[in-house]
């Protein structure tokens, strides 16, 4: 149990404020400033955001005291520098296993991930395609992919960067789908819905999450849209022997295309552009629940917390308008 009586989460901070908490720790870099002094920067966490940390005139000895994926104590001040809430440390130190509460850095509960899951198959078993529901089932069925996929995040840092991130981005867009799909008589829902499961599911393999989240050799280098085509090719070949009938060769380009091409665009990475009512549907759909979760954490990370402005953001091109429903609040609670 963690000693301490109450807990300030990363997105509770205000300007000045003095901390002395355990976060997770991750991103270490040991850096020569301007004047060639050496400074310790790193990302500190807990499950409601990360903020950057630096200690000024650190020493390789600091720099090697704990690891990417620690629990650390770390005492010091925050500091509001160019719109964003940093923290100047004085110490860091790996922490005590009596100082860690693990649900202080869990974004996602067990039985909120449980339930998840539940939904998951529960929607997947609407399928009505007999190939496809088998398809579904090879997957459901499998206890080790279905291990990592209920644990994997869905990305490092754009949106549902955290442990259970992937499976509750793909059931929120397979939600997106049974909304969507019976409006347009000629969507194929039950394709839409294998190629929602499947967009991001070597995902699994292209990142690792034990300890801090980051890419493996696999991921560097081959990426988790061509992870997924041995991945589906495996599963398919599963299900045909299940079946005891070939799977239609057709039915299984349009849900690789799905998946190679749900990015929508090649500069985003897709190999191919959407091509099919079902590969356009699905990107459109994986984009607006990325985005809105992205722009909605982004609000909650805002460290101008009594205004109703975001500061400007570089990369978007704009402030964001968060209205009432943001200001002096936290997720923390």
């Amino acid at each position: 149990m963690s000693t301490t009586t109450e807990r300030r989460y990363v997105c509770q901070f205000g300007h000045n404020e003095p901390i002395s908490q355990v976060f997770l720790a991750s991103e270490k870099q040991l850096r020569p400033n301007r004047n060639g002094n050496l400074y310790l920067q790193l990302q500190l966490s807990d499950r409601s955001g990360a903020i950057t940390a630096r200690l000024w005139n650190a020493s390789e000895n600091e720099y090697r005291a704990f690891e990417n994926g620690d629990y650390v104590k770390v005492d010091g001040n925050t500091q509001l520098f160019q719109g964003n809430m940093q923290l100047i440390a004085n110490t860091i130190r790996r922490a005590r296993p009596d100082e860690v509460e693990e649900t202080d850095y869990l974004v996602l509960r067990t039985d909120e991930i449980d339930r998840m899951a539940t939904r998951l198959a529960e929607i997947l078993r609407t399928i009505r395609t007999p190939e496809l529901r088998n398809l579904a089932e090879c997957f459901l069925m499998d206890t080790e992919f279905m291990a990592k996929f209920t644990t994997a995040p869905a990305g490092m840092k754009n949106h549902h960067a955290y442990k259970g991130g992937l499976l509750e981005h793909v059931v929120g867009l397979m939600e997106l789908v049974l909304v969507v799909a019976p409006r347009y008589p000629r969507l194929d829902q039950d394709k839409l819905l294998v190629g929602a499961l499947l967009h991001d599911a070597a995902k699994i393999d292209e990142l690792s999450y034990d300890r801090e989240i980051a890419y493996t050799d696999d991921g560097q280098l081959l990426g988790h849209m061509v992870l997924a085509i041995t991945m589906i090719d495996d599963k398919v070949r599963e299900a045909e022997r299940l079946a005891g009938e070939p799977f239609p060769k057709q039915l299984v380009t349009e849900i690789k295309h799905m998946v190679i091409s749900h990015h929508g665009e090649y500069e985003f990475g897709s190999p191919k552009l959407p091509m099919t009512l079902e590969a356009v549907a699905l990107h459109h759909l994986d984009n607006l629940d990325a985005k809105l979760a992205s722009f909605t954490q982004l609000m909650i990370d805002c460290p101008n917390v009594e205004s109703s402005w975001t500061q400007y953001h570089t990369n978007l091109g704009r402030k964001l308008y968060k209205g009432s429903g943001f200001r002096g609040q936290g997720s923390g609670e």
